[in-house]
């Protein structure tokens, strides 16, 4: 899982862990070091653990392994591909859930206007860490038929032919989009499958404790911020939908194929855990960019 330190990631991680996965927990924040997103809540050990109690939970054997990895490292990323390799002699699903470049983001200048240093580095977080993930674990995860590559991103193919304001969020967020179309293409003859998977409205950590300083407990508040947020989803939810497409075994159908966590809800008969199925991009789609009032009746 490379990207779990928290949010989707995470949750992602978690329930592979449930399903009895041994899952390589992978990302910049441990115990003993804080990325630049400079939040020190949330490590891969932390993941890690949760990993492995969950599988203990389920009874199913899942295990977490926090393995530090800086994902622009080349050699970083071959040593963790190594590794698996040499404990497990197998890679049956690669998620790149890399990102972190929020903190870069100036949302509301212009292209010409946006630091320069920091939209490089938003390319870099979103796009060249999944490539270079993908050139190390790929010749792996082929080796064996039934191989599962998701890149993560943020909207469906059809939502995101929208401008993605700014220039440089628009670019890291349709970049995955593309690459799995391109890697379906390439890994298909070795019988594996590549897609591309996004959450709706994420209920992330920072999106509670920092944006609308709510808990997950009381997340309804957040709605007197802003209505829409009723559409919001907890990242259970996309782990849930991640776990539905590791186990299905005509996986294949969806080779190159863009994904959201609540159009797999309605496809497989999973929900989020307080049993509803947010469908947020047809809500934003249909209710808020339609500058209509916020309404989820019938979108979850």
């Amino acid at each position: 899982m490379a990207g779990a330190t928290r949010g989707a990631g995470r949750a992602m991680a978690v329930e592979l862990g449930r399903a009895g996965a041994t899952v390589y927990v992978t990302g910049r924040t441990t115990r003993q070091h804080t990325s630049e997103v400079g939040r020190t809540q949330e490590t891969i050990e932390g993941t890690a653990e949760l990993v492995g109690a969950a599988g203990a939970e389920a009874g199913t054997g899942g295990t977490g392994i926090a393995v530090p990895t800086d994902h622009l490292d080349p050699e970083q990323v071959r040593a963790l591909v190594e590794r698996i390799e040499r404990e497990q002699g197998r890679l049956d699903i690669l998620v790149n859930d890399i990102w972190g470049g929020d903190i870069h983001v100036e949302w509301d200048k212009k292209m010409w206007e946006h630091d320069l240093d920091k939209g490089l580095r938003i390319l870099r977080l979103g796009m060249e860490t999944h490539i270079v993930t993908s050139r190390f674990a790929l010749p792996l995860l082929v080796r064996n038929p039934g191989g599962l590559v998701v890149e993560v991103t943020d909207g469906t193919e059809e939502y995101n032919q929208r401008y993605r304001k700014p220039f440089y969020y628009d670019l890291a967020k349709a970049a995955p989009l593309r690459m799995s179309r391109a890697l379906a293409e390439e890994v298909k003859e070795y019988d594996c499958t590549a897609l591309c998977l996004t959450p709706g409205w994420l209920r992330s950590e920072a999106m509670l404790d920092t944006y609308f300083k709510v808990t997950e407990d009381d997340w309804m508040a957040g709605t007197k911020q802003n209505p829409h947020f009723a559409i919001s989803e907890t990242p259970t939810f996309v782990g849930r939908a991640l776990v539905a497409l590791a186990t299905d075994t005509e996986v294949a159908r969806w080779n190159g194929a863009s994904l959201s966590s609540g159009g797999l809800a309605k496809e497989y008969g999973f929900t989020d855990v307080d049993g509803s199925a947010p469908d947020a991009w047809r809500y934003i789609t249909e209710v808020d960019q339609e500058s209509k009032e916020a309404d989820v009746t019938g979108y979850r």
